[in-house]
C-alpha cells in the first residue's frame, strides 16, 4: 500500500517571507547584548547631556549694580516673541480714515568698531533696513497689532504689518510718499514718486475699533561680520539711529484740530531713569524731522529648543558604530552565508537589516528626545533663560525629526558597512560624511558661504530638521550656521540625508548580489 503525502506548500515568497526576515533580524538585534547596550547609551547620552546643558546655563540682566532676570520680550498679534521699539508720532482714529506723507530722505549715524580705544567711533550712514513712515497701530502697547508702510535703508518701499509680514514695494529710497488708508478692517498701503500717480503695495487685516495713526522711525543695530583667522566670522550689533525728515502730512478721518501725541515705543531706562537711546521729533510748520531707534520685526531672542538636543552627535557615534555592527559581524563570523541561504534574495535580506535597524534607533531615539526636550527647556527657563517660542507642531518635528534623523543615519552607516564590510573604516566614513560636516559648517570654521554648501551637499543637511527658528528677510541678523541656521528648509535637508541613505543602500545591494560573501 502506497501512502501519499499531500503537498504543503513552503512560505510564499512576498510579504509573509519578508516578514520572517525582519523577525529573524529583529532576533538577532535584540539577542545581542551589546547591540541593545549600545542602542540604550546612546539614549542616556542625549538626555543626560540635555539635562547638564539645562542645569548648567543660566542668563541675567544688570539693573545698575543688581543682577535681576532678563525681561521677557513683547509677544505679537500671532503670539511670537517680538522687537516694537520706535519713535511714533500719532493721533487717535476712531474708524475709517487715510494718512499720506512724502519722506524726503533718510539720514543717520552708526557706531562703528573703535579706532581709538575708549574714543566712539560714530560715523554718518544708515543701516539697510532702518526704516520711516506712515502706521496704524491699534495701541501704543508693544506687541499690539500694527500695518505701516514705510522707506527703508537699502530695501526700497515695504509694507509691514503684524511684525511677521512683509511685502516688497518699488525699489530705491527717498524721496517717496506714502499712504495708509483704513477701511473697516481692512488697510491698503500705497506708495508714489510723485504724489498724483499711486501704486498699491500691500493690504492687511487689522480689527476695528480705535486706533492710533501717524508717522514713525526705526533703526536697528549695526550689524558687523568680523572674519577670523581660520575662515570663521564674529557677528556684532551696534548702536544706530535714523532719522526722517516728512512734510506734506495729511490725515483724514481724525478729530479736527487733533494734536499729536509723542511716544517712544519701548524705550528702556537708565539706572537713573533717564531714556537710553531715546528718538525724538523736531517739528517746523508742516515739516516733521523725526529719530528712531530700535525695529519692528520678529525677535531672534532666546535659546532655541535644539540647543538642548547637543548630546544627539554623541549618541549618533554610538548609533552609527552599532548599525555598522549589525551587518559587519556576519561577514566577520561568517554568519553572512546563512543568512543568505535562508534568504537567496540578497537585496531582501539587506532591505530587512535596514528596516529594522530603523525602527530600533527611530524608537530609542523617540523617547531620548521627547525626554530631553521639555526637561532641557524647563531647566533653561528655571535658571533666568529666555526661551524661544516652540510651537506644537514645531515640537512635534523636532522631536520625531530627531528620532528619524538618527534612524536615517543608522541605515546610512548599515548600507556602508555592507559595502566596505569592515567596521572600523565604515564607521569612519559614516562619520566624515556626517558628523564632520556638520561640525566644520557650525563651529565657526569656514567662511559662511563655504559652510552653506557643504550642509547642502553632504548627508550632514538632515540637521536642518532640528531647526526651530523661523528666519524673515526683514529681521537683522546673520543667518549662518554657526548661528544655528540652515541653508535648506528642515525638511529639504532632511530629503538631502534620505538621498545618500537610499544611494547607498542600492549600492550595498547591488554588491550584495553581484560579489560573493
Amino acid at each position: 500500500m502506497t501512502t501519499v503525502t499531500p503537498y504543503r506548500p513552503g512560505p510564499r515568497a512576498g510579504r509573509d517571507g519578508f516578514a520572517q526576515l525582519l523577525r529573524a533580524e529583529w532576533t538577532k538585534l535584540r539577542t545581542v547584548r551589546g547591540w541593545m547596550a549600545g542602542l540604550t547609551l546612546s539614549t542616556l547620552l542625549i538626555v543626560l547631556l540635555g539635562v547638564l546643558f539645562g542645569s548648567g546655563s543660566r542668563s541675567s540682566c544688570m539693573n545698575g549694580p543688581i543682577e535681576v532676570p532678563c525681561p521677557p520680550p513683547p509677544i505679537g498679534p500671532g503670539g511670537e516673541a517680538v522687537q516694537d521699539r520706535f519713535y511714533f508720532v500719532h493721533q487717535q482714529l476712531d474708524g475709517d480714515g487715510s494718512i499720506t506723507v512724502r519722506v524726503n530722505n533718510l539720514t543717520g549715524q552708526l557706531r562703528k568698531p573703535d579706532v581709538t580705544p575708549g574714543v566712539r567711533n560714530v560715523v554718518p550712514g544708515v543701516t539697510p533696513w532702518a526704516k520711516a513712515g506712515v502706521m496704524i497701530k491699534q495701541s501704543v502697547r508693544q506687541g499690539a497689532s500694527y500695518a505701516a508702510v514705510m522707506v527703508t535703508g537699502s530695501h526700497g518701499v515695504r509694507m509691514q504689518h503684524d511684525f511677521t509680514e512683509d511685502v516688497a514695494g518699488r525699489p530705491g529710497g527717498a524721496p517717496r510718499w506714502l499712504r495708509l488708508t483704513r477701511t473697516g478692517g481692512t488697510v491698503v498701503g500705497e506708495e508714489s514718486a510723485d504724489g498724483s500717480r499711486w501704486t498699491r503695495v500691500g493690504t492687511a487685516r487689522m480689527a476695528t475699533g480705535k486706533v492710533r495713526i501717524g508717522l514713525f522711525a526705526a533703526s536697528p543695530g549695526d550689524l558687523t561680520v568680523t572674519s577670523n583667522l581660520i575662515g570663521g566670522a564674529a557677528t556684532a550689533s551696534r548702536f544706530a539711529e535714523v532719522t526722517a525728515d516728512m512734510d506734506q502730512v495729511s490725515v483724514r478721518g481724525v478729530a479736527a484740530g487733533g494734536t499729536w501725541t509723542r511716544d517712544d515705543i519701548g524705550v528702556s531706562l537708565e539706572a537713573d531713569g533717564t531714556p537710553h537711546h531715546p528718538g525724538g521729533l523736531v517739528r517746523s510748520g508742516d515739516t516733521f524731522r523725526i529719530t528712531g531707534v530700535g525695529d519692528i520685526a520678529p525677535s531672534q531672542e532666546g535659546m532655541p529648543a535644539e540647543r538642548v538636543l547637543a548630546g544627539v552627535l554623541a549618541g549618533l557615534v554610538v548609533v552609527i558604530v552599532v548599525a555598522v555592527a549589525f551587518v559587519t559581524a556576519e561577514y566577520r563570523r561568517g554568519l553572512i552565508r546563512t543568512t543568505l541561504l535562508a534568504s537567496p534574495r540578497r537585496g531582501r535580506a539587506l532591505a530587512a537589516k535596514a528596516v529594522v535597524i530603523f525602527v530600533a534607533v527611530f524608537v530609542f531615539g523617540l523617547v531620548a528626545a521627547a525626554v530631553t526636550v521639555p526637561v532641557g527647556r524647563a531647566l533653561l527657563a528655571g535658571n533666568g533663560n529666555l526661551l524661544a517660542a516652540l510651537p506644537p507642531l514645531t515640537a512635534l518635528r523636532l522631536v520625531a525629526g530627531t528620532a528619524a534623523l538618527l534612524a536615517v543615519s543608522a541605515v546610512f552607516a548599515l548600507a556602508l558597512g555592507s559595502l566596505l564590510r569592515r567596521s572600523a573604516v565604515a564607521v569612519i566614513a559614516a562619520i566624515v560624511a556626517i558628523i564632520v560636516p556638520y561640525l566644520l559648517a557650525t563651529a565657526s570654521l569656514l567662511p559662511d558661504e563655504a559652510a552653506r554648501w557643504l550642509l547642502r551637499l553632504t548627508p550632514a543637511a538632515g540637521f536642518a530638521i532640528q531647526q526651530t527658528t523661523v528666519t524673515y528677510e526683514q529681521v537683522t541678523a546673520r543667518f549662518a550656521p554657526a548661528e544655528g541656521f540652515f541653508p535648506l528648509a528642515p525638511w529639504a535637508g532632511f530629503a538631502v540625508l534620505c538621498a545618500y541613505a537610499a544611494l547607498a543602500l542600492a549600492l550595498a545591494a547591488h554588491r550584495l548580489r553581484r560579489r560573493d560573501v
